[in-house]
């Protein structure tokens, strides 16, 4: 058999080898918590040394840490709850039990959490650079936000934001603006029909 020949079934077969056992260390690296529903443009998932694109129908596991990249939005079902992420954005699901909820970690850029209401309440934290937010089943944004480096706003339900030793809660139609990261979250105010649909549009939602 020629050489050339011996030599690219060997690269091919390390390639294949690989690419099998970076899978392997991804499945073995958390549970599945749910599924990508939609990838719009490069979405791509972390698991440990594993790196991966995430597409469509692709399963979303405890501790991955994903990312979007310029005009790239994501769509990821967590059991029953819906996490929508914007362009350039990070997100590592720190630990998720579906029906109890968990810990998300928000590098950068921003998401919208959804959780129907009806549904029964999961604990839910989301650690920012801002602050932490404390979710009970809801539906809210965050991210920056027209002038605001960091928002939080609560279409419905409630969550509590807390950022340099102060607290607000937010309850429907209410938002906060934080100035910088270690800042103070502002005073909650209401917010209009024009900035919600903006702050929805960033993660892909009409």
């Amino acid at each position: 058999m020629p050489e050339l020949q011996i030599r690219r079934r060997v690269v091919l077969g390390g390639l294949l080898a690989a690419a099998i056992g970076g899978r392997a260390a991804m499945a073995a690296g958390g549970a599945v918590v749910g599924k990508a529903q939609k990838i719009r443009g490069n979405v791509r998932r972390r698991q440990g040394e594993a790196d991966e694109r995430l597409a469509a129908g692709g399963a979303v596991l405890d501790r991955d840490y994903v990312t979007t990249s310029t005009n790239s939005f994501a769509d990821l079902a967590l059991s029953e709850t819906r996490i929508l992420l914007g362009p350039q954005t990070e997100l590592l699901i720190d630990s998720f039990i579906a029906g109890e909820g968990g810990t998300l970690e928000l590098g950068l850029g921003r998401m919208v959490f959804d959780r129907p209401e009806g549904l029964p309440k999961v604990d839910v934290a989301v650690r920012t650079a801002f602050g932490m937010i404390g979710v009970r089943g809801t539906k809210f944004f965050c991210g920056p936000s027209r002038a605001a480096a960091f928002a939080v706003f609560v279409e419905h339900g409630a969550v509590s934001v807390e950022g340099a030793g102060v607290a607000r809660t937010l309850t429907a139609g209410e938002g906060v603006d934080f100035d910088r990261p270690g800042a103070a979250p502002g005073e909650v105010t209401r917010w209009g029909q024009a900035r919600i649909r903006e702050a929805y549009a960033s993660v892909g939602l009409r």
